[in-house]
């Protein structure tokens, strides 16, 4: 990693925390700012520490679209902003429709790469397919998916049948004190909070907790893309529940609380740590990112992707993400070796 993106990494450790999506494009244009400060500090260093890893010291042009998910949203964004510091000719945009939503932009043809935070479907592969769109899945971070709750919530932790109990389709579950096997007891009406179906969450979430994508009750307060709803409402209901990525936790963790999961093997709490290791069952997963193959002839993207990886495990760790496994990240810069020779898997 070069000097100039390891001053920019000590800048996200003070001021420029992510505390929300809304006033995270504030920060990055205040990070823009500031790289720029940055780089023209930077010349009297040496010239071979001055160019951030992958870019190409601003020779390159072009527009880069990038849509998905709203999990993997705030790890591209940052990204997507230190690449334009170096390459003042890209212009990279990013979307956040969803993971489903963004398949469908991606297979269109209206994008280059789309965001994940869950690996593409047999029928959006062959929806790309009809439209001569191959691809390949490069993971880019690890996240724990949290299941947070008031904080005045004395519960520690659910299984993942009392979660069950609480999300399948035909559950009418509307109070703590219903939920079986429950310690301690709690008497509070439950006030639920979840993503739209459009999300890679809330698919990963249905399939893991209630055994089938997309199964879920469907009297939630449904927040589509917009997790910030799901922080203000449990926030605000003492029987409030929601879940999404670890990053958006990290980001609200002084006013909600994060359950404890047990798969089966005890109640382990989301971290890093379990997530990486697998012991955070079954809420741990990859985040994705998806380019195509015929992207990969713009030399843009070429340079955005090598930059994305090159890059990823510093800016993950700072936005608050999981970074990949060292073993993980090679495997993920294989892929990209792989799909830049012209084949995929």
């Amino acid at each position: 990693m070069g000097r100039q993106m390891s001053k920019i990494a000590h800048l996200f450790k003070g001021d420029l925390v992510f505390r929300s999506k809304h006033k995270f494009l504030a920060t990055l244009a205040l990070v823009g700012a500031l790289a720029l400060g940055v780089a023209a500090c930077g010349s009297d260093d040496d010239s071979s520490d001055a160019s951030t890893s992958g870019s190409s010291g601003g020779d390159l042009s072009g527009t880069i679209k990038i849509d998905g998910s709203s999990t993997v949203g705030p790890l591209s964004e940052p990204i997507a902003e230190l690449f334009q510091q170096d390459n003042p000719g890209v212009k990279v945009t990013v979307g956040t429709s969803g993971t489903g939503g963004g398949f469908e932009k991606f297979c269109a043809g209206e994008t280059q790469i789309s965001d994940a935070s869950r690996p593409i479907e047999p029928d959006e592969t062959k929806a790309c397919a009809k439209n001569g769109i191959a691809t390949s899945e490069l993971t880019v971070a690890t996240d724990a998916l949290t299941v947070v709750v008031n904080k005045d919530n004395p519960v520690k932790c659910l299984t993942v049948d009392q979660l069950n109990q609480i999300w399948a389709p035909n559950s009418k579950v509307a109070n703590w004190s219903e939920i079986k096997g429950l310690e301690p007891a709690f008497d509070e009406k439950l006030d639920l909070y979840g993503p739209g179906t459009d999300s890679g969450t809330f698919d990963y979430f249905t399939e893991a907790i209630n055994g089938e994508e997309g199964a879920s009750r469907t009297d939630y307060n449904n927040v589509g893309e917009d997790d910030n709803q799901t922080v203000t409402g449990v926030e605000g209901s003492p029987g409030g529940l929601g879940y999404f990525g670890y990053s958006y936790y990290l980001e609200n963790q002084d006013n909600l609380k994060a359950l404890e999961i047990d798969g089966g093997n005890g109640c382990v709490a989301p971290s890093a740590e379990t997530a990486q290791k697998g012991t955070y069952t079954p809420l741990s997963r990859g985040l994705f990112i998806y380019p195509s193959k015929s992207a990969m002839e713009q030399p843009e993207v070429k340079a955005f992707l090598e930059f994305y990886l090159d890059n990823v495990g510093d800016v993950a760790e700072q936005a608050g993400f999981i970074p990949l496994t060292p073993e993980q990240l090679a495997e993920s810069k294989n892929e990209l070796a792989t799909l830049e020779s012209g084949s995929t898997k």
